[in-house]
């Protein structure tokens, strides 16, 4: 005996469209600056037993409402909880130093926070991608730019972080040759966005970059290996 046909019509699911709308609803939709000094926790899979440390540098809102901790990682402002590399490491919490409390979830001031700031500046959207919100970098974070024609790498200060209406955030780095006025400052001419230059960038907290300047061997050894591996 058959199987009796549903009396409703067959649907096509496009499964690229699907992804489109999932991807959607992940993107950042508003920032929040981390200013209490609260950190992700990580270990490395060679040595799990040990745990590390890193200031957070903002929370974000996402479009789907989740509010995920948001470090400076490799390539991008990386939400934490999505940190799960062999080789770079592995997501295991949020970290209060003062109390050493560990926790799993934004905490509650901030996430009320967000939603109250993102339903202030509820802005109509276009078609066009367009500047939804300037971040400033409190932590001393840099970039290492590589460009297309093969020049030497830069390492270049970060003066701070845009959002933009799909969601996406860059690094915005000062143009030497346009600065005007000093100290330099969000929202100053002589910044751009790093990827509007540069084909690559490579986040670095401030006393990695230190490293760097000073040619620190061990350092060095490791930069060469990651940019190798990443190309």
């Amino acid at each position: 005996m058959g199987v009796p046909l549903s009396p409703r019509s067959a649907q096509i699911i496009d499964l690229e469209t699907m992804r489109h709308r999932l991807r959607a609803r992940k993107r950042l939709v508003r920032l929040s600056p981390e200013l209490d000094g609260l950190e992700m926790l990580y270990y490395l899979a060679s040595d799990p037993d040990t745990l590390y440390g890193m200031p957070l540098l903002a929370w974000g809102l996402r479009e789907d409402n989740e509010v995920v901790g948001l470090v400076p990682w490799m390539e991008s402002l990386a939400p934490c909880h999505e940190l799960d590399d062999p080789e770079y490491g592995h997501f295991v919490g949020y970290r209060d130093p003062e109390t050493h409390e560990i926790f799993h979830d934004a905490p509650e001031h901030k996430i009320a926070e967000l939603e109250h700031a993102a339903a202030y500046f509820d802005y109509e959207e276009t078609e066009d991608i367009s500047l939804t919100q300037q971040l400033p970098e409190t932590q001393g974070t840099h970039a290492l730019c590589m460009d297309e024609d093969g020049r030497p790498w830069q390492l270049k200060q970060i003066f701070g972080w845009h959002l933009y209406s799909n969601g996406n955030v860059d690094a915005m780095l000062v143009d030497d040759a346009q600065v005007t006025t000093l100290p330099v400052l969000a929202g100053d001419d002589c910044l751009y966005p790093g990827r509007s230059r540069h084909r690559t960038l490579y986040f670095f907290q401030r006393n990695i970059a230190n490293r760097i300047r000073n040619e620190d061997p061990d350092t060095l050894e490791a930069l060469a290996l990651m940019v190798a591996t990443g190309n």
